[in-house]
């Protein structure tokens, strides 16, 4: 109907059923443009019974005939016309979309593969050399952002210097977490950023340790400095219950180990585990089987291994996590990239610790990179893996049970 203005007033029907697809909408443009079926399941490498089935389909969803069809000829209805012209748009803005969508999502690897580069250059060119390639990772994580309205302040837990990073420094952090860079990398000072992020997904303070690392100090001085702040919490009050370890990369096996450790030492152990991108085949570096020895830093990775474990033996669980008994852990989150070849880790511990009996959730994201969630700031993929780790704590804490209770 119309008003006095001219302005027409269009009745609101129902909304567009949500079992119309893309495919619908392809094949009823084709076959408008074509104005035959051949050549429209030509145009759409379907067969015309295939193409046929798609558009009355789409009609009977949309509730009237789009198209009157004869022996010789195809039409458009009048509602077919009213379509075709909206549905081509429609189209068009979400090929559009996904075409700035794969375009950001590519600069956005590449930006990640940019603040790679100076470190996976020393490890390449430089030979391995330690000096340049704990450099270089430092300034790397120095272009991390911090998230706002954090404070980060030093301590020393249990004999080990550490960062505390939350928004309320008087509260003693619930989250521990052990950094990563192959155990011969890497800082708390470094870590602040994705301390930070952990620390704003969980709504909890983190504790970042700066253990010792090889090859100045081999193992176990990293895993006996995990510990020991470990038991700092502990002795700050902090019930097991709601303490949460996680570690990215190489931290990620050092957590594991640290839990076999506490098992085996009868220590109360934390509500869960999160394992952000875990490294954890030491041994498979070093006896050739890992797949990361195919790689152009193989020789570097083993190089990197065998400061770690000195003059250990490499099949020791609390080296070796993948060759442990799992039994009795806490529940862990396990994030990996499927780009990331370091992912054959995370995969073969979560069918190990299923094996076991352990609570365990395996969580791949689709980025081609290792430890994604350093670039939470800009990397949608980092955002949301984050966020499952907030999601994780609240659950293995209990924390809706907690509120519902005190409801």
């Amino acid at each position: 109907m119309s008003d006095d203005s001219g302005t027409a007033d269009i009745l609101a029907l129902r909304q567009t059923p949500d079992a119309i697809e893309l495919r619908h909408l392809r094949a009823f443009i084709a076959v408008a443009e074509e104005l035959n079926f051949g050549r429209a399941a030509g145009r759409l490498y379907l067969s015309q019974p295939a193409l046929s089935r798609q558009i009355r389909a789409l009609e009977r969803l949309v509730g009237c005939d789009l198209l009157r069809r004869s022996t010789h000829r195809v039409e458009l209805t009048l509602a077919g016309e009213a379509l075709l012209d909206r549905a081509r748009a429609l189209l068009a803005d979400l090929d559009a979309a996904l075409a700035t969508t794969r375009s950001v999502g590519g600069e956005l690897i590449g930006r990640v593969n940019r603040l790679w580069a100076p470190l996976i250059e020393e490890v390449l060119e430089g030979a391995g050399e330690l000096g340049a390639m704990r450099a270089a990772y430092e300034r790397m994580l120095a272009q991390a952002v911090i998230p706002d309205e954090l404070a980060v302040l030093p301590l020393t837990a249990g004999g080990v210097p550490a960062l505390q990073v939350s928004a309320d420094a008087s509260a003693v952090p619930s989250v521990l977490h052990l950094h990563g860079g192959g155990l011969v990398l890497g800082s708390a000072y470094g870590y602040r950023a994705l301390a930070g992020a952990v620390a704003d997904s969980v709504g909890s303070g983190v504790l970042v340790p700066d253990y010792r690392l090889a090859p100045e100090h081999p193992f176990p001085a990293a895993l006996d400095d995990a510990r020991n702040a470990y038991l700092w919490l502990l002795d700050q009050g902090v019930p097991p219950s709601d303490l949460i370890v996680s570690g990215d990369s190489g931290g990620g096996g050092l957590v594991v180990s640290l839990m076999l450790q506490l098992r085996e030492l009868g220590i109360p152990l934390p509500a869960g585990v999160a394992l952000l991108c875990p490294g954890l085949d030491l041994a498979g570096l070093l006896d050739g089987s890992s797949p990361l020895l195919a790689s152009g830093n193989g020789e570097t990775l083993a190089k990197v291994a065998g400061w770690y474990v000195g003059d250990h033996r490499v099949d020791d669980p609390l080296i070796s996590p993948l060759q442990a008994d799992l039994r009795g852990l806490p529940p862990i989150l396990i994030q990996a990239g499927t780009g990331d070849p370091i992912a054959h880790d995370a995969g073969l511990l979560a069918a190990r610790a299923e094996e076991y009996g352990v609570e365990v959730t395996m969580e791949l994201y689709p980025v081609d990179t290792h430890i994604f969630q350093l670039f939470w700031s800009f990397l949608p993929e980092a955002r949301q893996a984050l966020a499952k780790v907030g999601e994780f704590t609240a659950r293995v804490r209990g924390d809706e049970a907690r509120r519902t209770a005190g409801s």
